[in-house]
């Protein structure tokens, strides 16, 4: 991908209100979508738990209980209301990358009060959320965004978006176990499906390897090099989907550029 000039990457530069290109509203507000796509749309579920709470008779659009599944209106001008409660107007689109540190959790909140990945976002005024994890002891590129159709198609298994991890392994690698893991292995949950492998470097102490996987299943690229004989030393994401982490410092974020983002629609077939 080719890119023009160098991105900015310290967080004290960085102020979404002033790059309105790249914090767009959703297309065509004004026209009647789904009630589902809205309520994924607004991030307050997904399409089938919004198709889940229709039927449980929680949605309401202007006072009016919203019986049927492919029931529509107008988000901004119409009241739609989650048990009683107002769901938020159309706000602008924030996409952003960030490079997780090793000792962060990817939830909105902790109950062992571990640090928070959005505790990194200095600067983000406006609620977002990550597509895909990355474990407490993982590293590396992870997607955050206010776009909840185009999270859930980022992570849910129909769409098989890769992903591409750089994996130190503990001891010399073989060849051997490089195409137990292409052709895939069984884990506890299942067969984990072809992965693309291979060997960066290795020396008599560590292998370093390069895998891409499309399932994203958890922990699932530790599990695999485990199931071949050998254990992860340290792990970091360095592709989701079109993305690529590139020279983005440990705890920094960045806003995705206009073709980023367009590249990453296109591949679960938004555009």
């Amino acid at each position: 991908m080719r890119q023009s000039g160098k991105k900015k990457t310290r967080n004290d530069q960085i102020r979404p209100r002033s790059r309105p290109d790249r914090t767009k509203s959703d297309d065509g507000n004004r026209e009647p979508k789904r009630v589902n796509r809205i309520l994924s749309l607004a991030g307050i579920t997904s399409r089938r738990n919004a198709d889940d709470l229709i039927k449980a008779g929680r949605i309401t659009v202007n006072g009016s209980l919203v019986a049927e599944a492919g029931a529509r209106a107008v988000w901004g001008s119409d009241s739609i209301k989650v048990d009683g409660k107002e769901i938020p107007g159309p706000r602008p689109r924030i996409y952003l990358m960030l490079n997780k540190p090793f000792g962060y959790v990817c939830t909105l909140k902790d109950p062992e009060g571990r640090r928070l990945v959005t505790e990194l976002l200095d600067g983000i005024t406006q609620r977002v959320y990550p597509a895909g994890r990355l474990d407490f002891d993982s590293l590396g590129l992870l997607l955050f965004t206010n776009d909840g159709e185009l999270a859930y198609r980022l992570t849910h298994p129909s769409y098989q978006v890769p992903r591409t991890y750089k994996v130190t392994v503990a001891g010399r690698i073989t060849d051997q176990a490089i195409e137990r893991l292409k052709k895939g292995v069984e884990l506890s949950d299942g067969p984990s499906g072809e992965s693309k492998a291979s060997v960066i470097k290795h020396n008599k102490e560590t292998s370093i390897v390069r895998m891409t996987i499309t399932q994203g299943r958890s922990r699932q690229v530790r599990r695999m090099i485990e199931a071949v004989g050998y254990g992860v030393v340290q792990l970091t994401r360095t592709g989701f989907g079109t993305l690529m982490l590139g020279d983005l410092k440990i705890g920094k974020y960045r806003l995705l550029e206009n073709e980023e983002i367009r590249s990453l629609k296109r591949l679960v077939s938004l555009i």
